[in-house]
């Protein structure tokens, strides 16, 4: 159990059947009244984010959230299929689950699945991955001003935005979180 005045930014509890990880927390004290903690919490199932406010006695239970790494084998239809590096089993899990989180990763890497209580909810790709620029326009010589940017596709598919020094085949590091280039490797 958590009060909500121990609250800290990332724990996750369970309020009200949901699941939801605090984003920011404030502790309040106005000038006539009691305290209160004004948060702002995601709800990690449906990812929709809500403020709420609590007195700082109230107590949550705690939610303890599963993360296990898994390799990313392949996409089959609308099932993405993960093999657990441990056990060697499999699961298949929905497109709705998985999101937008694979785009940046190639077949044989590995991604955290998160869950709780079983229930899978979200993957977690890695934060920096390294992939090969397949198809780019070529970049015109002196065009360098203003740091410039073209856009390219890389090997998953998806379109990453360059500086015009980057041509076909260039490896890039790019930062999964935001889909930004960070350099050539």
């Amino acid at each position: 159990m958590v009060a909500a005045g121990d609250f800290k930014n990332g724990i996750t509890v369970e309020i009200d059947g949901n699941i939801y990880q605090i984003l920011e927390f404030q502790h309040v004290k106005p000038g006539k009244g009691a305290a209160f903690v004004r948060t702002k919490l995601k709800n990690i199932i449906s990812g929709g984010v809500v403020e709420k406010t609590f007195r700082p006695t109230e107590k949550f239970e705690n939610a303890h959230i599963d993360r296990k790494d898994m390799q990313y084998l392949y996409k089959d239809g609308d099932l993405y299929n993960f093999m657990d590096l441990e056990t060697y089993d499999q699961i298949a899990l929905d497109g709705e689950v998985v999101g937008d989180a694979l785009k940046f990763v190639k077949e044989n890497e590995t991604v955290k699945i998160c869950s709780h209580k079983g229930n899978v909810f979200s993957v977690e790709p890695p934060l920096f991955v390294e992939l090969a620029i397949t198809e780019t326009e070529p970049g015109f010589k002196g065009d360098t001003a203003q740091g410039a940017t073209k856009p390219a596709t890389v090997e998953t598919g998806a379109v990453v935005m360059v500086p015009l020094f980057c041509d076909t085949g260039d490896v890039l590091k790019i930062d999964t979180r935001t889909g930004e280039y960070l350099s050539r490797v």
